[in-house]
């Protein structure tokens, strides 16, 4: 039976790992970032299984009659927040060549889910950037730029009201894709923009998976096929949405009448 400092470290443990899993982490990461942090505070058995949605950890005390323990920590929502897979990356290996205590190692993991890397004026102008510089590489004229500069900004705070609403995923880049379109072809006939088209793609940018699509190419090349799998399949789905939310906008404009 693990006693209560080794049931300390595996909810350390897990929390790093769910911290990893919801900012879009590799499930080989996952894993090893786990497995880490329980041999480092000398559990000698430790198993670790994580998917998308789930990390399993069976652990033992090694000796010949002792009871197997398994620990599930389920996962409800995922983002992407590459600075905080590094800092837990980093933390696991600090914490595996230092001497912190279990409740420092939390406090830590705490800070380290608690922080931002910029201000939330510097990520509502990055999606505003994001967004119109696409759409000038693509050929839009300098109103086309402007337009999805703002139709950027406007939408960020669209997906903002909508994660606090806890929508499905699909559900709210259905919605924020809806919106783009909206403001796409609002903006092009009160003259604000000159081509909707290239506003539109500019602006759905920042909501393509193309993160969802790298992991789910590096977890398959590295075996975990499930987890390749089911971010394969998000990837689809989320297109799909972006598609559609773009698509019924547009159809509806034509249907009354409108031209683009």
């Amino acid at each position: 039976m693990i006693n209560q400092i080794q049931k300390k470290i595996l909810i350390l443990a897990l929390y790093a790992g769910e911290i990893m899993l919801r900012s879009g982490a590799e499930i080989y990461r996952v894993e090893d970032t786990v497995t880490r942090i329980c041999k480092a505070c000398n559990i000698p058995y430790a198993e670790v299984f994580a998917t998308t949605t789930g990390i399993f950890v069976s652990v033992d005390d090694g000796s010949e009659h002792s009871d197997m323990h398994t620990f599930l920590k389920r996962i409800h929502s995922s983002s992407i927040d590459l600075e905080k897979i590094s800092k837990i990356n980093q933390f696991s290996r600090n914490f595996a060549t230092n001497e912190f205590s279990v409740e420092e190692g939390m406090q830590m993991l705490k800070d380290i889910n608690r922080s931002f890397q910029f201000s939330f004026l510097w990520r509502v102008l990055g999606a505003g950037m994001i967004a119109s510089f696409f759409t000038l590489m693509l050929g839009g004229l300098f109103s086309d730029f402007l337009a999805s500069f703002a139709i950027g900004i406007l939408t960020y705070f669209v997906t903002i009201f909508l994660e606090r609403l806890q929508l499905n995923l699909f559900i709210k880049d259905f919605c924020s894709c809806a919106v783009v379109a909206l403001l796409a072809l609002l903006f092009s006939k009160i003259g604000l923009g000159h081509n909707p088209h290239l506003i539109i793609i500019g602006s759905i940018m920042i909501f393509l998976p193309g993160v969802s699509i790298t992991n789910a190419v590096r977890d398959s090349l590295t075996g975990d096929l499930v987890s390749g799998l089911s971010r394969a399949m998000e990837a689809i789905l989320v297109a799909i949405a972006i598609a559609a939310g773009v698509g019924l906008v547009l159809k509806i404009f034509g249907a009354i009448g409108g031209v683009y």
